[in-house]
């Protein structure tokens, strides 16, 4: 279980307040500081969620004006809810919570499962490449390693190709990494 535990700030605050007044404490004050403290962090949370929802907004209105498939810019507007962690780690650290072992944490976890997902993210990533570049079109013959047949789909993971009653889906990492024979006329040459 993971515990978020307040840096010795606030208990040194209480401390020094208690030392300064002979021991006794000023909680109107303590209460105040705090506020303000939480108060800020709200504040910074709110101006990241909304720094998010116009990078979302850019993303797809970009996205649309330059023809880039939907699924693609779908995908690219969904990376800025990284700009809501920002903001959350960012507040957290505000208001006096050591954020120096979320961080890592966090940059550990995401090599951890960038390293099991790398195939699915190369995938992913030459799919995303495939949509932006597009070297091939639906309904064109394509010829790649022993795999041919004409291209019924394009997805962020796989191509699917059609050849006869045959149907293959094809990684889009292999077609970004390979060769492509493309055939403008949607039948195989015999």
């Amino acid at each position: 279980m993971f515990v978020l535990l307040p840096n010795n700030s606030f208990a040194q605050a209480v401390a020094n307040e208690g030392e300064q007044t002979g021991g006794e404490l000023d909680w109107s004050g303590l209460a105040i500081d705090w506020s303000q403290k939480i108060g800020l962090a709200l504040l910074i949370l709110l101006g990241f969620w909304i720094l998010a929802i116009v990078i979302r907004k850019i993303i797809r209105k970009a996205g649309g004006a330059t023809g880039i498939d939907a699924s693609v810019v779908n995908l690219l507007a969904r990376v800025a809810n990284v700009v809501i962690w920002l903001g959350l780690v960012t507040a957290l650290g505000t208001v006096g919570i050591d954020v120096s072992a979320i961080v890592a944490s966090l940059g550990l976890t995401g090599f951890a499962v960038g390293f099991a997902l790398k195939d699915s993210i190369s995938n992913l990533l030459s799919g995303v490449l495939i949509l932006i570049y597009r070297p091939f079109r639906v309904g064109q013959w394509i010829n790649v390693k022993s795999f041919e047949g004409n291209v019924t789909a394009i997805d962020l993971r796989y191509t699917t190709l059609e050849k006869e009653d045959e149907k293959i889906l094809v990684p889009n990492s292999l077609l970004f990494t390979n060769p492509i024979n493309i055939r403008s006329k949607s039948e195989p040459e015999n």
